[in-house]
């Protein structure tokens, strides 16, 4: 996806493709490349896997206090990098399927496919789930409650909305609004939610077409 020469570079790609692995090649700048590893905290949720290659293991330490995926020394050695790749594999695999959410209420235990809620929406104490056959699940727990639970691909948007970013169809920052597919039903976003549609977008450009200069 793209070739960085240094730290600053390196931000600046990251942010603009969003890449699900990158490769540092640890130098005299190693410190730079750490500082930009912890930087990305600040501007993306769920950061890419790092993999540091190095001459040395000098930097081992400071690789595994970053939260490096793995450390490969240079030459390669084939067999450690098989072992990386299928290391890799399964933990892919593990987040790609999607988690059941549980709504648990006294002796009630109802159980939520992920993929299949398109919004959540705030309703004083309650949150209603709004499914895409149409149905609608409250829940008598606050939006904040679930904000931290659910899967990566579910945004804030607004004081009262979540929403799942594979049914949004279009977002008009001049109105305020993300449209969703389906109804196309709209729902506003809100200012102090910005970095959040910021974010939002670049996920859904990563695959798309361009038609933009």
């Amino acid at each position: 996806m793209g070739i960085a020469n240094n730290s600053i570079e390196g931000l600046n790609g990251i942010l603009k493709k969003m890449p699900h692995i990158v490769f540092i090649h640890l130098n005299e700048s190693a410190h730079e490349y750490f500082h930009m590893m912890a930087e990305l905290h600040q501007y993306i949720k769920k950061l890419p896997l790092f993999i540091a290659v190095s001459k040395t293991k000098e930097y081992a330490y400071e690789a595994i206090k970053s939260q490096c995926y793995d450390y490969w020394l240079l030459p390669y050695n084939e067999y450690d990098i098989r072992k990386s790749l299928f290391k890799l594999n399964l933990k892919l695999g593990e987040e790609q399927k999607p988690p059941t959410l549980l709504l648990q209420s006294y002796k009630d235990c109802r159980y939520l496919n992920t993929e299949e809620i398109v919004y959540l929406q705030a309703d004083n104490n309650a949150t209603d789930f709004y499914m895409v056959d149409g149905s609608i699940i409250s829940a008598y727990k606050t939006l904040k409650t679930f904000e931290n639970n659910l899967p990566e691909n579910f945004i804030r948007i607004h004081q009262s909305f979540i929403i799942n970013i594979s049914y949004i169809s279009r977002i008009n920052y001049g109105k305020g609004i993300c449209t969703l597919k389906h109804n196309k039903h709209q729902l506003p976003f809100s200012k102090t939610y910005r970095n959040n549609i910021e974010f939002l977008k670049k996920t859904l450009s990563k695959n798309t077409i361009s038609t933009l200069n």
